[in-house]
């Protein structure tokens, strides 16, 4: 009975080790729920803007009447929003993933993570120069479901790299972008939903699942 259990304690080190040298597993869920926090707290700053503008409903008849330095001023504004958002939530995850990997005793730059990195990228910088494109037409209103579609496929696309649990999120983040391209009106509820919500409760699962139990150790 000893000598059973051993094997299969073998097996699943062994099973373990492999799935290391395949897969970057130092993703923290706290990076997620950090992240979905600061896009909430981003939202809600550009909720009451828009409200100050008559455009909690962010549409394009209602954009279409603002007239040239109000319309700009509202898209320099949003921009400057989401790069705060952007940077805090990469500086936050940066930091719990590091934090992670260092507690498992990983390093964070290796071949796998430069894959991970390369497949989140490339859907990531291609979404980013169509938003600017949309932006430049004055599509404002419809860089929102972008956002959320090509940030579902990059997590698509890089979860053959790291955990299952990327790729649900990613496939939720899609989903939601295509429903937020027919329900213009709520563009901003629906990216605070997916940068927001979907981050908090994937971020949550997260934890649960593979980190609350390390930090007992």
């Amino acid at each position: 009975m000893s000598e059973s259990h051993e094997h299969l304690q073998t097996l699943t080190e062994i099973r373990s080790l492999m799935e290391r040298s395949s897969k970057f597993l130092s993703l923290s869920g706290l990076s997620g729920i950090s992240a979905g926090i600061v896009a909430l707290i981003g939202a809600g700053v550009a909720f009451v803007k828009l409200q100050n503008n008559n455009l909690t409903l962010l549409s394009y008849e209602r954009m279409s009447r603002l007239n040239g330095p109000a319309r700009q001023d509202m898209v320099d504004f949003l921009i400057l929003d989401g790069a705060i958002v952007l940077a805090a939530a990469l500086l936050l995850g940066i930091f719990f993933t590091v934090r992670k990997a260092r507690r498992q005793g990983h390093g964070v730059w290796n071949t796998i993570s430069k894959r991970l990195l390369w497949a989140l990228l490339i859907p990531l910088v291609t979404g980013g120069i169509f938003c600017l494109a949309l932006i430049r037409f004055n599509l404002i209103w419809l860089t929102f479901p972008t956002t959320l579609i090509f940030y579902g496929m990059a997590l698509y696309s890089g979860s053959k790299y790291t955990v299952r649990d990327v790729e649900y999120l990613g496939l939720s983040e899609i989903l939601l972008g295509l429903l937020a391209l027919f329900w213009t009106g709520y563009s901003l509820l629906t990216w605070a939903v997916g940068f927001g919500v979907l981050h908090i409760v994937y971020g949550t699962v997260m934890y649960l699942k593979y980190e609350r139990d390390e930090l007992k150790r």
